[in-house]
Order: structure tokens, then sequence, then C-alpha cells
């Protein structure tokens, strides 16, 4: 047996693994692996493959070594059109989130402040937890929603559905935009496997049940990177111009969804300099102008209102990152180091990614020799060194600016994972469709897989919460026509179970509370951000109090919770 086969054997072995522990995980059997977590098979098999390289380059389609069998299911399933496959994929998408709902049913901190001001502006219940740093797209859409679904006020128990179907609604359109750039830039079917693994993805799937801005943002940088690239590839034609005109009308509705894509936009424009240079993006002359301008002018109405609200046109964003919950400058640059790419997207989106790397370090170099030398520069390179350029540099952008988390950077990871497709196809030759049609499968049975992994291994937490304080706010909800305020470390998900105006210890301590209003200090026995039950006898200055114990909640992790209500 050569070394190549040995290790073309080996590396079977472990893509075997990698696939029967995809497959364990769907049967529920994760509680085997620690934490629920995957084993990174595919990350040592994907290296043996590419030392078995000679091995299966010499049993490709036209050796001796590929069955009957396969060859005739390869034939079958490229019969079926690339769209059946794509509505596959939603409807997919579709049936992890609705059976996610059920693992958690509670809105969480960062939820609960959009669903909040939501809310407010559909029927003015105090939004609770909202902060001038908060961009107003995620609740405008939540607004729509409640008003869509005939919400009838808290006291109804509904709205949690209405405002996750904003999740689900942003997800598919996030999906079908990656589908559509990921075709363009490669094949039909490829752009369906690029859907696929990201769908996989631990950091993105974890994210997809949960109504919060960081997915539908995506899609629209996502949106902005393929009209440069496309302003770029057909300048001075007619398509060319219309692209560039579009990118500031993108780029605004990612920062009214959500500000933080500011560092998103930055790490583009650098990487769009470096790769194209700017002589490039001078020569496109009164257009370039006129959508700088567009963009500057679809900015003054967050800077009037920051300038009002902070006495700062960069006021709001300043403070967006100011809140930013990490121990030195460049933590999140750590994190990211620390995760990527297994941590961001999982056992094969890892590989992928991987591929995608240094596919943009390959034409990199191409780009820089100029043509000379094996291979030359190809059409798309400097389209490669744009994508990887604007991939990695959101990581450093992001990592120095704030903390660090993997929904804070789904951009990079989509721009990796479809550089990472085309360069597997073409790494593989022959083999293309045959492996693409593997990586497929195994992405689809590891989309099952994640959602256990996140059901089992990352809700939990968030749930046992939810179990603790949820029953304490539908106790202290707010009566017809009565002023309510709750103090408490929760204050988002408080406000949103009971109706009531909610803030923190420290806020309340500051603030000047109305006459006739009711006013609940809750102390949770391993809560967080509370004084000791002296403490809260102190702020309460000596007034009358009707004392409320809660007993810990049934898989509740707060513990038992003490309620003094307060008439002022």
């Amino acid at each position: 047996m050569t070394r190549s086969r040995l290790f073309g054997v080996g590396a079977l072995v472990l893509t075997g693994l990698a696939a029967a522990q995809q497959l364990m995980l769907v049967v529920g059997l994760g509680g085997w692996l620690p934490g629920w977590q995957p084993w990174p098979y595919l990350l040592l098999a994907a290296v043996l493959w590419l030392v078995a390289k000679p091995w299966w380059l010499e049993n490709g389609p036209r050796g001796a070594g590929v069955p009957g069998p396969w060859t005739q299911l390869e034939k079958w399933l490229r019969r079926i059109p690339a769209w059946a496959y794509v509505v596959a994929a939603l409807a997919l998408t579709a049936g992890v989130w609705a059976w996610l709902q059920d693992f958690e049913p509670y809105l969480g901190h960062e939820e609960a402040v959009y669903a909040n001001k939501a809310r407010f502006w559909f029927d003015g219940t105090p939004d609770a937890g909202w902060g001038v740093y908060r961009p107003v797209g995620l609740p405008a859409l939540g607004t729509l929603a409640l008003w869509l679904t005939g919400y009838e006020g808290y006291a109804s128990g509904g709205g949690t559905g209405a405002l996750r179907a904003v999740a689900l609604v942003l997800a598919l359109v996030m999906l079908c935009t990656t589908y559509l750039v990921a075709r363009a830039w490669t094949s039909p079917r490829r752009a369906v496997v690029v859907v696929l693994v990201l769908l996989s993805g631990l950091g993105f799937l974890r994210r997809v049940p949960e109504y919060l801005n960081d997915i539908g943002s995506t899609a629209l940088l996502l949106m902005v990177v393929f009209l440069l690239v496309r302003a770029q590839e057909r300048a001075g034609t007619k398509a060319g111009a219309r692209a560039l005109l579009l990118v500031p009308f993108v780029a605004l509705a990612a920062f009214y969804l959500r500000y933080g894509v500011v560092g998103n936009l930055l790490a583009v424009a650098l990487a769009g300099v470096l790769a194209y240079g700017p002589r490039a993006w001078l020569a496109l002359g009164r257009r370039l102008w006129a959508a700088v301008g567009v963009l500057a002018l679809g900015l003054v109405p967050h800077f009037l209102y920051a300038t009002e609200r902070t006495g700062k046109p960069l006021g709001m964003i300043l403070s967006a990152t100011s809140q930013a919950n990490r121990e030195y400058v460049g933590d999140g640059l750590v994190y990211y180091l620390s995760v990527f790419p297994y941590r961001l997207a999982g056992d094969l989106g890892a590989v992928v990614m991987a591929a995608g790397v240094c596919a943009a370090v390959a034409a990199w170099l191409r780009v820089r020799r100029g043509g000379r030398g094996e291979g030359g520069v190809r059409a798309d390179d400097r389209r490669r060194v744009f994508l990887g350029a604007a991939a990695l540099l959101v990581f450093v952008v992001l990592g120095v600016a704030t903390d660090g988390e993997p929904r804070f950077v789904y951009l990079p990871v989509t721009l990796l994972t479809i550089l990472g497709v085309q360069a597997v196809a073409e790494l593989t030759r022959a083999w293309a469709p045959r492996v693409l049609v593997c990586v497929g499968v195994l992405a689809g049975l590891t989309v099952l897989g994640t959602a256990q992994v996140v059901a089992h291994g990352a809700m939990p937490g968030p749930s046992s919460l939810g179990a603790s304080t949820v029953p304490v706010a539908r106790a202290l909800a707010a009566q017809d026509g009565e002023s309510c305020l709750i103090v408490t470390g929760y204050e988002p998900e408080f406000g949103w179970y009971s109706g009531c105006d909610a803030v923190t210890y420290r806020q309340y301590r500051g603030m000047k509370v109305e006459p006739g209003t009711r006013v609940s200090f809750v102390r949770f026995e391993k809560g967080r951000l509370q004084p000791d039950a002296a403490g809260v006898r102190q702020l309460i200055g000596g007034r009358p109090a009707t004392l409320l114990r809660m007993p810990a909640a049934d898989g509740g992790s707060a513990g038992a919770a003490t309620v003094w209500s307060v008439r002022f």
C-alpha cells in the first residue's frame, strides 16, 4: 500500500467518524460528548485528504475506483434542479426554527430589549431596557409584526411568536441572499452547498430562532459587498453604475438595522482599496462621489438625533462601542483567534472556511506576481483578494472595537464559506461533483446535528434563567391603568412579561419616581447586579412595603425570589 493510499484510507475513516458523530447527535446521543460539542474530525481528515491527493486523483471518475451505483446516484441528483434544493434548504431552516422554539420559549435579554421597544411603538407600553445606542430597524419590524398578528397586549400572553417570526423571515432572507450572491460568483449547485454549510454552523444556527438583528444586517452587508464587486467588474457599464448607486441605500438599511455594521463597512472599504487600488475607485468618477453623497445624506437624521441625545454626532455609535463587555482593548480579537474557525462554523464549516482563506492567499500571491509563474492571474483573483481581505479585516476591526461574539462576524464567515466551497471544487478537479455532493449531504446532516447541540447544549442556560424570572414578572404584571416600576438585574425580561417599566438598581438610584407608582424591588437568591436584603431596605427608605416570597422555580437557575412592593 502506497503512502498516499494509506493517508487516503485514514482520511476516509476520519470522514466516516465525522459523519457518524453527526448522526449520533441527530438521534439525540450528543450527551455522550463533552458539552454536546462534536469533535473536529474533519479538520484532521482534510489534512490527510490533501496528502493523499495523488491517490484519489489517480482513482478519479476516469479510473477504476468509482463504483457504478455512485455514478448513477450522481446522475439522479443532478437531474433535480438547483431551485428545488434551495426550497428544501429553506424548508429545513423553517423546520429547525420551529422545533427550537420549544427549547427556548422565553425572550432573552437582547431579544426583550427590542421587543419592549416594538411594543412601546405599538401600544405605548414602557420600553424597559432600551438604550440610546440601540438601532431602530428591528423594533420597527417587530411593531409591524405585532400589528399584522393582532397583538392584544402583555395580558394576552402573546407577542413572542410574532417577534420570533420576524427572526425566521430575516434568516430566510439571509440564506436567499447568500444563495444568489454565491450563485453569481460560483454556480447554482455550489451556491446550495454554501447555504447548507453556513446553516450547519453552530455560531449561525444558534441565533436563527431569536429575535435579533445580526442575521438580517448580514444579508444587507453581503449585498453591499456584491454590489461593490459588480461596480468594479462591470466598471464603465450601466450595470456597474447602477450597482454603485445602490450601495449607499443598502448600507443605510444595514446601519439602521444594526449600528454595529459600521465596523464591517469600514473593513469592507479598506479591503476594497487594498484589492482594487485607490485608482480603480477614483476612476469611477462622479458615480462614486454621488454614492458617497447619498450615504452622507442618509446619515443626517441619525447625526441630528445623536447630537440631540448625546451632544455628539457620533455619540450613539460611540455609546454602542462603550457597551462592549470586554476586559481590555483587543480581547475580542483574541477571542476570534481562539475560536477560528471551528467554534464559528463547526467541524465541516471550519474546513471550508480554511479552504477559503487559502484560496484568498493564493489569489493575492498571483496578483502580486502579476501573472508571472504557474497559473497566472485569473479573472476573478482580485475579487477573491477583496472577499478574503474583507473577511479577515472584519475580525481585526471588530476584535479591537468591541468584545467577541460569533453573531458579530457572520459576514466574514459567509464570505470565507463562499470562497471555500469554490476552492474545494477547484482542488478536487474531476472529483468535484462527487465531493460537493458529499459535502452537501454531510452539511444537511450537520444542520440536524447542530440543532440538537443548540437545543441541549446552548439553550438550557437562557431557558433556565427565564424559568426563574418569568413567573415573578407575571406575578407583578401591571393592572389596568396602573403605573408600575420594577427594579431588578433583569430589566428587559421583566418589562416584557409584566408590562411595567423596569430599571436596574443602579439606574433607580439616579431617578425620581412619580407619585402613585407601584415600585417592586426584586432580589433573586442567585441573581446578578443586585444589593443584599439590607441594601434593598435602604432603598425603600422606611416606606411601608408588601413582601412577596416566591420559591425557586422548577428548573430555574436564579433561585428563590424576594419582592418588596412599595406604593410611592
